[in-house]
């Protein structure tokens, strides 16, 4: 049995790393040979290639604008899980409060935050805080949801044990429902993670800030404006990595503390 473990492990990392790199190799590849073939212009779609060099050639002002994004980003990230995670334990300490109150968070997700933004921009005179409050909005009710749900999920049985021992409401929420909201929690860090991101580049967009202390969104539109597509496309790669890596992250994170001791993560190593 131990050896069949062994054997799925090199397995896995091959399926896990490898194969989408394969993959993606493949599509580079293919892009590259589209645009040689048939000669397209860099102002209509330029090659991997030539992304790559304005990726090196512009990282000075591509960086200083993905920190400013990747800033944001994080920062908008911890405040929706602070809130979210606070109004989560509101919710499961008084049914009337969630039945009050859902609503309007379940109104805030639906609400497109292009709508919203201008309104935030227009009211909160400083603009990092009023694109961080518009990307929190964005990434606040799948936490709030998710964490929600989990503080519910908990096992009849060891509910009706910790009755009968008289548990304090604070000893059942501490020793049963966090440890059975964790799955669930970490299941919406993930998502926040990449919506956190959408909020912060859809908000920049919106305020169309610019200087020093610009984002990859201002990139994106001013590159537009300016037909530099290449540079375009190299802000564009630079959101997708930082979004991937927010994942990469919070699923690390997510199999790192449920590791050992919950199913969901004990599956993955059998």
């Amino acid at each position: 049995m131990n050896y069949a473990r062994q054997d799925s492990k090199p397995t896995s990392i091959v399926q896990t790393l490898l194969v989408p790199i394969i993959l993606g190799l493949v599509l580079l590849a293919t892009w590259q040979g589209f645009v040689e073939y048939f000669d397209i212009a860099p102002y209509l779609l330029p090659s991997p290639i030539l992304v790559f060099k304005t990726l090196i050639t512009d990282w000075k002002l591509l960086g200083s604008a993905l920190k400013v994004t990747l800033e944001i980003t994080l920062i908008s990230f911890i405040v929706a899980t602070i809130v979210g995670v606070t109004i989560s334990f509101l919710f499961i300490q008084s049914r009337i409060l969630e039945r009050a109150l859902f609503p309007y968070a379940v109104l805030l997700q639906v609400t497109p935050i292009v709508a919203v933004a201008p309104l935030i921009i227009i009211w909160v005179k400083d603009t990092t805080l009023s694109l961080v409050l518009c990307a929190s909005l964005v990434a606040l009710f799948p936490i709030i949801s998710n964490t929600t749900l989990g503080l519910k999920s908990v096992d009849h049985d060891l509910m009706s044990f910790f009755n009968l021992h008289k548990a304090t409401r604070l000893q059942i929420l501490l020793r049963l429902r966090v440890p059975s909201a964790l799955p669930y929690f970490f299941g919406g860090l993930r998502i926040s993670s990449g919506l956190a991101l959408i909020g912060a580049v859809v908000a920049e967009f919106v305020a169309g800030t610019g200087g020093s202390g610009s984002g990859l969104a201002y990139q994106i539109l001013q590159s537009g404006f300016q037909l530099n597509i290449p540079r375009m496309f190299a802000a564009l790669i630079l959101i997708s990595i930082l979004g991937i890596a927010l994942f990469t992250l919070m699923s690390w994170i997510s199999s790192a503390a449920l590791r050992g001791w919950h199913s969901s993560e004990s599956a993955h190593e059998t």
